[in-house]
């Protein structure tokens, strides 16, 4: 059994594919064979052996997805290197902070925006010593050693008589050794670096492909989009390593502005994103559909109903019958097939995680023939803890845990309080140069605590009810989980996101982003004049409309939960505005922050 993720990296070149990783050059996709793949990554590792790097330095990525990403983290893997992945997102002063806090001595750098970022701050990375640049121009003085990618390729094939010694460096690895630094997206306090081994990434790829392969059915020539960030772990398993250890081609999406380009030229088989990514493309569907007249809104409504009747037999595996099955296929005819084309056509499997998917656009992609499966897990547990199998998918429900058992323990258990733990072999060694903070997050028994409230339902199959750091306390004592509410509210067709609030006050109210079209083409037909989305979304009957629609979630909440006030923003909130982490995930304290004022005013004085 492959146990590393240098062996993996051997062991896969054996699918000698003509386009194993692929990039948008110019106006096409440039693909890079195994062969090429397997000569960059040795004359690397050669190169970087030869400037004296050794086991256990650290080598900090800033960069986009591209495949000098992969080319650079297999070649880490092979020397014994620990690579230490940063979003490309982030700001200098959330950069220098893992430079400095992992040690990095080697820095691999994409632009000159990046290096913008890390010149800013060069007094605070005492430690780092070179950096590697791709795209960016080396700077004529510096007080960091430079080098390009270009010169190391150089350097590496000048010891072309020494790349059988790369392969030997990969069987001296270990699954006990560190692989990688993943520090956590720190939507409180100071982001952790979690310390995953070569063993804690491996068998959890295993394991997934374990329980994933039957609904997958990898083919040769399938292709994967990568959409995520590798920096996220999400993508580096799932995406980068599993994609990679199944033989399917990597094509690099150019950006998510690009995306629905990018599935139409790529044309692939799996993609893995979170679940705002599928919200955007079913929100465009849905936006093209609505906006051109009364039959056109009324045939995307029959096919929605249509979706919604037949896909509980599809979640089970099962075709519908008679009356049924001939309404999906006359609402396939007329709507899905068109859609299902602007995916490129061959999609087959996607999977989704990080938050929950609204259980309507999941019911819609299943129905139109592209599935998507719900998982869960964290940085610190490499990442997937649970995933839906193949006829046995219930939405609202994250799927069963990938193991059963690990060491005659249940891999995934709940703690009294509801808390998820895991005891398996993907948990992490660790954060880094933090003690106390590991300490912390492993009970006596040396379960793993997820931070994560959830139930089993008779089936084994897990559901995520909330996060025990968010929930909200109000005066009254009652104690809410926001997420839930969340998701009820951003399912409805004029809401596009939402945040509540209301810790330690009488009553809950809620910031939200309104579906600006929708909204738009609303106020056109009640014929409300307005120069810009900040003027539409202050107008009172806007604000009205938008209520309405909450009281619709209001109907089916306890007093308690429901949104008693609203405040409406004319922007989206993004992880380029600080409002999301680069997973997308809400940064509650930013957002308290930053509309400090905003909610303020939604609980005055006496109320």
């Amino acid at each position: 059994m492959v146990q590393t993720i240098a062996e993996m990296f051997y062991e896969t070149l054996r699918f000698d594919l003509p386009d194993a990783l692929a990039s948008k050059i110019g106006k096409a996709y440039v693909p890079i064979s195994h062969r090429e793949l397997q000569a960059r990554v040795e004359r690397l590792a050669l190169a970087l052996h030869a400037r004296g790097m050794r086991v256990g330095d650290r080598v900090a990525f800033l960069a986009e997805n591209r495949p000098e990403w992969a080319i650079a983290d297999f070649t880490c893997a092979i020397l014994g290197l620990v690579s230490v992945p940063i979003y490309h997102t982030l700001t200098p002063d959330q950069s220098a902070y893992i430079i400095q806090h992992s040690g990095a001595r080697w820095l691999l750098l994409s632009t000159n925006a990046q290096l913008a970022k890390v010149k800013a701050t060069w007094d605070r990375l005492p430690e780092l010593e070179t950096v590697l640049v791709l795209d960016a121009a080396v700077p004529l003085e510096a007080p960091k050693a430079f080098v390009t990618w270009d010169q190391l390729q150089t350097e590496g094939a000048e010891l072309e008589a020494r790349r059988p010694e790369v392969r030997a460096w990969a069987k001296e690895r270990t699954p006990e050794d560190l692989l990688t630094l993943i520090y956590t997206s720190g939507t409180t306090g100071d982001p952790k670096g979690a310390m995953l081994s070569h063993g804690n990434l491996m068998s959890n790829i295993l394991d997934t492909v374990e329980v994933a392969v039957a609904a997958l059915r990898p083919e040769r020539g399938d292709r994967c989009l990568s959409v995520l960030p590798i920096s996220h772990v999400f993508e580096r398993t799932g995406g980068h390593y599993t994609m990679f250890y199944l033989g399917i081609a990597i094509y690099y999406a150019e950006s998510l502005i690009s995306l629905p380009a990018n599935l139409l030229e790529v044309q692939p088989v799996v993609l893995m994103a979170v679940p705002r990514i599928f919200e955007k493309i079913y929100a465009r569907v849905r936006d093209m559909a609505t906006s051109g007249g009364l039959l056109k809104r009324m045939a995307f409504g029959w096919a929605s109903s249509t979706c919604h009747r037949a896909v509980r037999h599809l979640y089970l595996n099962r075709q519908p019958r008679g009356l049924l099955r001939l309404q999906l296929e006359l609402a396939d005819r007329i709507l899905l097939s068109k859609i299902r084309e602007k995916t490129g056509g061959r999609l087959r499997f996607c999977v989704t995680g990080g938050s929950a998917l609204n259980p309507r656009i999941m019911e819609f992609f299943w129905a139109m023939g592209v599935p998507i499966y719900e998982g869960y897990g964290l940085t610190e547990t490499s990442p997937i803890l649970t995933l839906n199998r193949l006829g046995k998918v219930r939405p609202g429900y994250v799927g069963n845990p990938i193991l059963r058992q690990y060491k005659d323990r249940p891999f995934l258990k709940l703690a009294p309080d509801g808390e998820i733990l895991c005891a398996g072999p993907n948990v992490m060694q660790g954060y880094w140069r933090d003690e106390e903070a590991t300490r912390d997050v492993f009970d006596s028994d040396g379960y793993f605590l997820t931070g994560d409230v959830g139930e089993f339902d008779r089936l084994g199959r897990v559901k995520i009810t909330d996060r025990k750091k968010e929930i909200i306390v109000t005066n009254a004592g009652k104690n809410v989980a926001p997420q839930p509410i969340e998701n009820a509210l951003r399912a409805d067709d004029y809401i596009e996101q939402a945040v509540l609030v209301g810790d330690h006050k009488n009553y809950l109210a809620a910031i939200i982003v309104p579906h600006l079209p929708a909204l738009r083409e609303w106020c056109q037909r009640k014929h409300l004049a307005f120069a810009d989305d900040a003027e539409m979304v202050a107008h009172p009957k806007v604000h009205t409309k938008i209520m309405t629609r909450v009281n619709r979630v209001n109907a089916h909440l306890p007093n308690y939960e429901k949104v008693r006030k609203i405040a409406l923003l004319d922007r989206e909130m993004t992880a380029e505005n600080g409002l999301l982490t680069p997973s997308l995930k809400v940064r509650r304290r930013v957002v308290n922050e930053v509309y400090r004022d905003t909610i303020a005013a939604l609980f005055p004085v006496g109320d």
